[in-house]
């Protein structure tokens, strides 16, 4: 151990003055890394992970010290950028040739999140989806309570106003026009549903869960004709959760959190009895205002509430499915110490309030039975407002193929990580403020940028990139 520790301080003094190349595994051989320009529309990364087995240390370093040198450069030089301090030719127990797979074949410096729609800004963007069958416009939900679409092939001039409910909506911090989900059959029905905050009738804050319709003979909704289907009581301001998604099964699924403050101190994460702290699904062509579907956990209203589909979370402030395998993948917002990604299961519990990620929330010990797995989690050394994005199935990066793309808020970090969870990548170090990720129907990933208002594309850089 002493031997490690005297070679990764060499290694970090080394790397004051030299600069970073990447490990490539197809050739066994380093490449100089080009430094970024100052560029807004190419943001290129200056971090790669050393934790290749995700068991949060490296090669018996501890990652809360390590990070602090590693962290800051690309890479190390040569063999050490698979985390081979030692040069036994292994890294913490992990094969060589395991690292090459998993590290190297995601080059971190090929990948830019690139402004493709510039100079075209949002106001305090949330969400951004593209309605059935069209992958032409987009629909951009700002918090404040507009949506707003735009063609992608020439957003300056077509971009215009969806509908517009400021008059409604409460905006302020997590509270706002938070979700919308097209109906399925939109093309033919005209049936959009948003999630936001306002004033419950009797003060307060409530979630809303509602329809609307298009305007006759316009591309707008009316404002008008909005149809409510689920008004929820809020306790506190935070943890409204907001996302709704349609799944492929056609169903509604709806995020809420456990209500707020910190810590659930209402104990909602853990009760099946309130909507809170849960995913629901419903089925919105079903009984007014909607009706539960057969095969939900709860359906008969005995242990729970029937739209319940999984409880125990936090703040699912973002989620997705994978169009390959439609699995669901969601992004737990944590508490003070670990972030966590879930694969969704019918009638899971994921732990909270018990748990934060894998770990005891407020005791040393704590009773897991019943209790799911995260499939990942990361610390607060590493983030501390976990985003959701998709599992990455488009055609433009061949290197993240069926990887689970996603970002932190609090500091602009991307990652990706295997199907199984156990191997997870730093993409890119962006410094953006990321509220959301999208995925327009070829299967691209865009991310949000809440305080610059930008809609940035990950890309692979071209050999014209600059």
């Amino acid at each position: 151990m002493l031997i490690k520790q005297k070679w990764t301080l060499f290694i970090f003094n080394l790397l004051v003055t030299l600069s970073c190349v990447v490990f490539l595994p197809t050739s066994n051989v380093a490449a100089q890394i080009e430094r970024p320009d100052a560029d807004a529309n190419h943001i290129q990364n200056e971090l790669c992970e050393g934790d290749f087995d995700g068991d949060e240390d490296v090669d018996g370093t501890d990652l809360t010290s390590f990070s602090q040198h590693f962290g800051r450069t690309n890479c190390l030089l040569g063999s050490q950028c698979n985390g081979d301090f030692d040069n036994d030719g292994d890294v913490d127990g992990v094969d060589l040739s395991i690292i090459s797979e998993s590290f190297g074949r995601i080059d971190c410096s090929t990948l830019l999140l690139e402004d493709v729609f510039s100079p075209i800004t949002f106001q305090r963007p949330v969400a951004m989806v593209q309605a059935p069958g069209n992958n032409s416009i987009f629909y951009v939900v700002e918090q404040t309570g507009k949506v707003i679409l735009f063609d992608r092939n020439n957003a300056v001039v077509t971009k215009g106003e969806f509908i517009d409910i400021e008059d409604r909506v409460d905006m302020n911090r997590e509270k706002g026009l938070l979700g919308m989900a097209f109906h399925p059959l939109f093309s033919e029905n005209g049936k959009v549903y948003l999630s936001y905050t306002g004033t419950c009738p009797s003060g307060g804050v409530c979630s809303y869960i509602s329809e609307f319709l298009l305007m006759s003979g316009q591309h707008a909704l009316d404002p008008n004709t909005e149809r409510e289907l689920i008004r929820l009581e809020q306790p506190f301001n935070n943890h409204n959760g907001g996302q709704i998604t349609f799944g492929p099964d056609g169903m509604l699924y709806i995020g809420f959190g456990d209500g707020g403050s910190g810590g659930d101190p209402l104990n909602h994460g853990q009760n099946t009895n309130t909507l809170l702290g849960a995913l629901l699904r419903i089925d919105v062509d079903g009984n007014t205002p909607y009706g539960i579907p057969e095969d939900n956990p709860f359906s008969d209203g005995k242990a729970g509430r029937p739209e319940i589909y999984a409880y125990g979370l936090r703040n699912p402030w973002r989620w997705s499915f994978d169009r390959n395998t439609l699995e669901l993948w969601l992004a737990d917002v944590g508490q003070h110490s670990w972030e966590e990604v879930n694969i969704i299961k019918p009638g899971g519990n994921y732990g909270w309030n018990i748990r934060e990620g894998k770990h005891c929330y407020s005791a040393v010990e704590c009773n897991t039975t019943g209790l799911i797995d995260p499939i990942a989690e990361y610390s607060h050394l590493e983030g501390n407002s976990i985003t959701g994005g998709y599992v990455y199935r488009g055609a433009l990066i061949n290197a993240l193929q069926g990887e689970y793309v996603f970002g932190d808020y609090g500091n602009g970090r991307i990652w990706g990580i295997t199907p199984d969870g156990r191997r997870r990548t730093l993409i890119r170090d962006s410094g953006f403020s990321i509220s959301s990720f999208a995925e327009d129907q070829d299967g691209e990933v865009f991310v949000l940028d809440y305080f610059a208002g930008k809609v940035l594309q990950l890309v692979v850089k071209s050999q014209n990139t600059q």
